[in-house]
């Protein structure tokens, strides 16, 4: 089996280094010095314990140096999707699984849904429906995965929390043989995984972590645990997972949701999330998939989220005295 994953930064690198245990042939799509560095020492994995998981997967800024896979994991921030659309055709082949794993609400999220919003595009995350058409219904995969990662050096990847693995789904809540398949090869690499048919419930979990603490670090540029030494931080953060839980439950879905588990977790978590990692590197933030999408969500089913929408607000103001994010039209 050939497996590419699109995009080898902190998730994407964990990813690859781990499948590259497996007997699948494993190459990613890398740039810059991370990918230099790649093609030169290999990837090297870094976990909590101190051990090290090393590779030395194909690596190029060239897919079609790769050639057509039969899975291709896409692990670049939402902001880079676009250009993911221009690149990602010479990997494809007919039966080839794309899986998205992202953060936030991906851009697929309404395709076969079956609610009232069935087959609804969402323009800010997939710009004239561009991945919609290119990948195509049958080759579409959902996934997420839970570590706590960062790339302290070109080439490394550093594992900093514990991981529930990754969790995969279609939109339309199938199995097939080549999901399967791509499944087996993360079960061989001893990496957790799950095939869900009800994958945007785990979406939504996510996400309500995500807002458990995110915007509070993006806005104080300060780790997880950092946030939570202010007790009334900790009551935002409350506030804000009761916003996530009315709108999951708005939205259809379901949600074992733990808050006080959540607040007792982050209490110890020093790590800084992927969205404040962005913003202190000068990169294009998730904005819009983790906050601006969901909005407009409740917004449109009448679920009432004040914390978060002012924390949001915020963000894109800060981010946008940063240059990493649109300004608004005629400012």
């Amino acid at each position: 089996m050939k497996i590419c994953v699109f995009g080898a930064g902190a998730i994407g690198g964990y990813l690859a280094g781990f499948l590259s245990k497996s007997s699948a042939e494993i190459s990613v799509v890398a740039r810059g010095t991370h990918l230099k560095a790649i093609q030169e020492n290999g990837l090297k994995v870094e976990l909590p314990e101190g051990a090290s998981v090393p590779s030395r997967p194909r690596a190029s800024d060239k897919p079609a140096d790769l050639g057509v896979q039969d899975a291709v994991l896409v692990t670049v921030k939402a902001p880079s999707l676009p250009s993911v659309a221009d690149q990602i055709g010479p990997l494809l082949g007919p039966k080839t699984q794309v899986a998205f794993i992202t953060n936030g609400i991906p851009w697929w999220y309404f395709l076969d849904h079956g609610g009232p919003n069935d087959g609804q595009s969402l323009p800010l995350l997939d710009p004239g429906d561009r991945l919609r058409t290119l990948i195509g219904r049958e080759r579409i995969v959902g996934g997420i995965a839970w570590p706590a990662s960062s790339i302290p050096s070109p080439g490394v990847v550093k594992i900093s929390g514990h991981s529930r693995g990754t969790f995969f789904g279609r939109p339309d809540g199938r199995t097939t043989p080549e999901l399967e398949a791509l499944a087996e090869a993360f079960r061989e690499a001893e990496l957790p995984v799950t095939v869900t048919p009800k994958l945007r419930d785990f979406i939504w979990e996510k996400l309500a972590f995500n807002w458990s603490a995110g915007p509070m670090c993006v806005l104080t540029r300060s780790p997880v645990k950092a946030t939570y030494e202010e007790p009334v931080l900790i009551e935002t953060s409350r506030r804000l997972m009761a916003e996530a839980q009315a709108l999951i439950k708005a939205m259809g879905c379901a949600s074992e949701f733990d808050v006080e588990r959540v607040v007792g977790v982050n209490t110890k978590l020093g790590h800084r999330p992927s969205v404040l990692q962005d913003l202190m590197a000068g990169r294009p933030m998730e904005i819009d998939a983790l906050y601006s999408v969901p909005l407009e969500m409740a917004k449109s089913a009448g679920v009432p989220v004040p914390t978060m929408a002012m924390l949001a607000a915020l963000i894109r103001v800060r981010a946008r005295e940063e240059g990493i994010y649109p300004k608004i039209s005629g400012s």
